[in-house]
Parts: C-alpha cells; sequence; structure tokens
C-alpha cells in the first residue's frame, strides 16, 4: 500500500493572516499620507496656496495606489486557494498509474507499457527498445497512429527471439506521414506514492521517475 504525504497547503488562518496584514499596510499608506496633505496645507504659504489641481492629482494617485494593493492582496489570496486546490487535487492520484514526459520503459513479469503523444496522425511509427547499454534488442512496427496519447505495449522479447530480462529500458521512437518526419513526444509510466507542494508548486512522487510535476501529468490510469 502506498504511503500517503499530505500536501503542505497553506492554513486558512495563515490566509486570513496574509489579507489582514495587506489591508493594514494599505490604511497605513493612505493615513502617512492623508497627514502629509493636510501638514502641507497647514503650512502652507497664504500668498501661494495648493494648488487645487495639484491636490487632486495627489488624491488620484493615492486612489490608484490603493486599488493596486487591493488588487494584488485578491490575486495573492486567489493563488493561494488554487495552489491548495491542485494539491488536494493530486492526493487522489496517489496509489495510480500516471504517463509523464520520459523515455524509459520497465518490463515487469511479461509486459512493460509505455506511451506517445502526437499533434498529428501518422501513417507509420517504428519503436525501438534499448538495454541500458543503449543496444536496440527489439524493434516494433506499430504502423498508423492517430493524433494525441497511444499506449505502447512490449511483450519482453527480443529481436533475437530471446525473452528480456525484468528490469528497466529505455525506447525511442520515430515516426512519419507522408514520408515527412513528424515529433513525437514519448511518456513513460510510474505510479505516483505521495504529493508534495513546494516553491515549484505540486509536486509527485513517482518512484524510479522521480518528482514530477503535476503540470506534466498526461494521462492517469
Amino acid at each position: 500500500m502506498s504511503s500517503v504525504q499530505p500536501a503542505n497547503s497553506q492554513p486558512v488562518s495563515s490566509l486570513t493572516t496574509t489579507g489582514v496584514t495587506a489591508k493594514k499596510e494599505t490604511e497605513d499608506a493612505q493615513d502617512r499620507f492623508l497627514k502629509l496633505l493636510v501638514t502641507q496645507m497647514k503650512n502652507q504659504d497664504p500668498l501661494k496656496p495648493l494648488d487645487n489641481a495639484e491636490v487632486t492629482s495627489q488624491l488620484a494617485q493615492i486612489s490608484t495606489v490603493t486599488g493596486i494593493d487591493k488588487l494584488n492582496t485578491t490575486l495573492q489570496l486567489l493563488s493561494s486557494d488554487y495552489e491548495d486546490s491542485q494539491s488536494i487535487e493530486a492526493t487522489g492520484m496517489i496509489g495510480h498509474d500516471a504517463f509523464v514526459p520520459g523515455k524509459s520503459i520497465q518490463l515487469d513479469k511479461d509486459a512493460a507499457i509505455a506511451g506517445i503523444e502526437l499533434a498529428q496522425p501518422v501513417d507509420q511509427l517504428k519503436v525501438t527498445i534499448l538495454d541500458s547499454s543503449g543496444i536496440a534488442i527489439r524493434n516494433i512496427d506499430l504502423g498508423a497512429k492517430p493524433t494525441g496519447i497511444s499506449t505502447i505495449g512490449w511483450d519482453g522479447m527480443t529481436d533475437s527471439g530471446a525473452k528480456a530480462a525484468i528490469g528497466d529500458y529505455t525506447f525511442e521512437v520515430s515516426a512519419k506521414q507522408g514520408g515527412n518526419d513528424i515529433k513525437v513526444n514519448t511518456l513513460s509510466l510510474g505510479s505516483v506514492s505521495s504529493v508534495s507542494h513546494g516553491e515549484q508548486g505540486t509536486l509527485l512522487d513517482m518512484g524510479k521517475l522521480g518528482l514530477v510535476s503535476l503540470s506534466d501529468v498526461k494521462q492517469v490510469f
């Protein structure tokens, strides 16, 4: 059974404190400005009073700054809420398999599974399985494939007819459409064991595949 590592989501009390602090800073800035304006008016030269346009301009400036501060505070709260919801959503993936960018493929018993992602359909797609030394041991012709994500299966047999040892391998893919080379994104299959949240956002621990960003997950099983 996979162990659950709770996401380090930001507590509600912390979010509230952030909002209150930002509000207080905005109010303090307003108070300082108004005190400065009143002081200027008290000490103005009667023969050269403050220009109405200048006072209006200053009031408009403090109003603009206040609006920007409030907008920034709102965006910070929305960002925190979004990150928290991502972490909560990601915990539901624990124990599930997922396709993420990669070139590794693991042979377990009699089967190995990987994936590909195509931006357009192709009429010819070939997969090459390589051992730990980078030597090709199996070539598979998969023919035509549609746009999107497709699963690649390997029965563990080599081109020589021998059974490959259980373990980790890599694979390469080439695709053509009408004789032209087409870019293929290779996908590795791994199991999500835990979820964490840090400066880089929500991360999934996928064992041998390492830590993977939630945004890199292509498909969940």
